[in-house]
């Protein structure tokens, strides 16, 4: 054969495997997926047909292995007996008429039951929070489990690494979880690890990419929690790591960036629920059921007790617990909606609960950052930022150079979520969250005071500044947005 006869083959072989490409795609990529997202991948895989398969086979699920998904329902039913108080939660004024169905929703989708008899303080100090979880492990007599998605070793954090070593030096049981790829990105990473090692601490990776040890799935699934519990009468969770916060890296300092977060400290019965949820992350890494642990509950009942809910979620679970959980307390909003989200990429039906609010009647507040730290996460944001304040939402864009990192948002005066979740579809999906819904007006009073903190060190978006905003930036802000929904 001559070298024309042999291109006309070879072109009309890889015009065949095109062909059969895009058939198969048409049949494989839609099926079970949301359609903004569908078609994000379909564009891809039809306009760089080979390198857009290679992402979708890499990336295009967004369900952990099968193994790791029939462990979160085998402990599902331990989920269930891990936390006691129900009966102590006071169905008294102001109990929202419509908040006993949202509590029904979150224990259909997430096994916890709601629980009453609780306390809650908020710290937004990023260093005294860091020293506030140190001094309740050095106060601690039986274990510690602490899981984070970063978790660093640095300057910052010595006390709290300083503090887990003496509580091993005592005798106390020290469980560490660490998200493997987020740590492993930051600067101290190896430094932990052996950090951990030397004192004796029991630590495990999560959702580890360590193909070579048999261990691998979507290298961008990630266990988002943050969670530190002290012998089952003290927990910590919210929206901050344990590293330096400007998170140790050149840019950030070159920048002079700083995170501001939220965490809230927990006392009473929902500390069970917080450690059910370090139990199952940890039998999940290890195969190693912890027995279940419990402090009696005394009857210190006050008219400040609150009611509080754990609600995990992530690609374990079947359905999007967080997203739901949010799309309802939107919905049954009746005045009105604070959120405060780094990173605002909401999927069609949080953009549509939260402009039907507006149009309800509902004042709907949203605190984001002046400026960010990531890219296209930033530019996905700011495309929605036209259709939000034409619906009539307020924005409030917190100055720079502090990066707004707390994720929370409050519901009338009577409800209050605070946890690790994002408004975002990676949040929704890829990530392992855990989120705290919480009735109570003297803890929404707490958040109404953070809330107006953030207001007073904010300012204002207007629709006309925002429609002075060049072409280009106009256009990165759209691209940015169509690649918010390759999942």
């Amino acid at each position: 054969m001559d070298a024309a006869l042999w291109t006309t083959i070879i072109v009309g072989f890889l015009l065949v495997v095109d062909f059969i490409i895009r058939v198969i795609a048409v049949i494989v990529v839609p099926r079970n997926r949301k359609p903004t997202s569908a078609t994000a991948w379909l564009l891809a895989i039809f306009l760089i047909p080979y390198i857009g398969v290679l992402f979708f086979l890499l990336i295009g699920s967004y369900k952990l292995p099968k193994r790791r998904r029939e462990k979160q329902e085998e402990i599902n039913t331990f989920i269930i007996e891990s936390t006691e108080g129900i009966e102590r939660v006071r169905r008294d004024h102001p109990w929202p008429p419509w908040l006993e169905s949202v509590v029904q929703l979150n224990r259909n989708l997430g096994a916890m039951p709601l629980v009453g008899g609780n306390t809650a303080s908020l710290d937004g100090d990023y260093q005294a929070s860091l020293d506030a979880m140190a001094q309740e492990i050095a106060d601690a007599k039986r274990y510690v489990h602490v899981e984070f998605y970063i978790l660093s070793c640095d300057q910052s954090t010595k006390p709290f690494f300083d503090a887990l070593e003496a509580a091993v030096q005592r005798g106390v049981v020290v469980r560490v979880l660490l998200d493997h790829i987020a740590s492993f990105r930051t600067r101290d990473y190896r430094h932990t690890l052996k950090r951990l090692t030397e004192m004796g601490a029991k630590w495990h990776l999560m959702l580890p990419v360590q193909p070579f040890k048999g261990k691998y799935q979507r290298p961008d699934l990630r266990n988002h929690r943050k969670l530190l519990i002290v012998d089952g009468k003290v927990g910590f969770m919210g929206s901050q790591n344990v590293i330096d916060r400007s998170y140790n890296k050149r840019s950030n300092i070159k920048r002079g960036l700083k995170w501001k977060e939220l965490i809230v400290r927990l006392e009473g019965p929902i500390v069970a629920g917080l450690n059910a949820i370090f139990i199952t992350d940890w039998y999940s890494e290890t195969d190693e059921l912890l027995r279940r642990e419990t402090e009696p509950i005394t009857d210190d009942l006050t008219d400040e007790s609150l009611d509080a809910q754990v609600v995990p979620s992530g690609p374990g679970f079947a359905g999007e617990n967080n997203l739901r959980l949010f799309l309802a307390l939107l919905y049954y909003a009746q005045e009105r909606i604070v959120i405060t989200s780094p990173y605002f990429v909401p999927d069609e039906s949080m953009l549509t609960a939260i402009t039907t609010a507006t149009q309800r009647g509902i004042a709907v507040d949203l605190f984001v950052s002046e400026i960010g730290d990531q890219v296209l996460v930033y530019h996905a944001q700011r495309s929605y930022y036209e259709v939000l304040l034409r619906a009539g939402v307020r924005i409030w864009m917190y100055k720079k150079p502090y990066i707004l990192h707390a994720k929370h948002f409050t519901i009338d005066d009577d409800v209050a979520v605070i946890g690790s979740s994002n408004m975002d579809m990676r949040s929704f999906q890829l990530n392992m969250e855990v989120s705290l819904m919480v009735r109570g007006r003297s803890f929404v009073s707490q958040m109404r005071e953070v809330e107006d903190g953030y207001r007073r060190d904010s300012r204002e978006l207007t629709l006309d500044e925002w429609m002075r905003q060049p072409l280009r930036s106009t256009v990165l802000d759209n691209l940015a947005r169509l690649t918010s929904a390759l999942q």
